[in-house]
């Protein structure tokens, strides 16, 4: 990466984990913590993003927002779910982040974590009260995008927790009709018995 991530130099360590750096700027400034650049991001969405674990206990225990939001309307834990960052995203759970919290395409850390095949991530999430039905703004459900992802253990876990497979997306598509492969099969049988 050319130059610095950030105009903003609490978010320049968080990228680069000098957690000892960081720790030092934020005895001397507490507010650091929830600094944000020109994009919206903080060190937290930086950190949890970069998979800096230090650094984000070290932000969080300074009163980091753990629910804070970027340009793109999403949250650390959006990133942490992303990037399968499994230590980060159970912190920031623990902490209070919201798991059904959306961005501006109203997709969620699940959304996320299940699209990515991402199968510990969507167990943390379910684990913290994710809404497993949760829409975003294409109608889809976490399933829907496992499903069309053919992301089959990602799906199964899904449905067993309680996840719809007669839901239906704008397109007027059930996650079953999007599934690939004999996934829908398994899925139906899972429901059915």
């Amino acid at each position: 990466m050319e130059g610095p991530v950030s105009d903003v130099a609490v978010c320049n360590l968080a990228f680069t984990g000098r957690l000892e750096e960081l720790r030092a700027l934020l005895l001397r400034d507490r507010t650091q913590a929830t600094r944000a650049d020109q994009a919206g991001w903080t060190p937290l969405h930086i950190a949890a993003s970069a998979g800096r674990d230090e650094i984000v206990k070290a932000l969080i225990a300074k009163g980091a927002h753990v629910n804070a939001v970027n340009q793109n309307g999403c949250t650390p834990l959006h990133y942490a779910a992303s990037k399968n960052k499994q230590e980060i995203a159970i912190m920031l759970l623990e902490n209070g982040a919201d798991p059904d919290a959306t961005d501006h395409f109203e997709s969620t850390p699940l959304h996320r974590a299940a699209a990515k095949g991402n199968l510990k991530m969507v167990q943390i999430l379910v684990q913290h009260n994710a809404t497993v039905d949760i829409r975003d703004s294409e109608g889809n459900t976490p399933l829907h995008l496992a499903c069309d992802e053919e992301r089959v253990e990602e799906a199964k876990l899904l449905v067993s927790h309680g996840a719809s497979i007669h839901i239906e997306n704008k397109e007027e598509l059930t996650p079953l009709k999007v599934a690939k492969g004999g996934l829908g099969a398994i899925l139906k049988k899972m429901v059915e018995g």
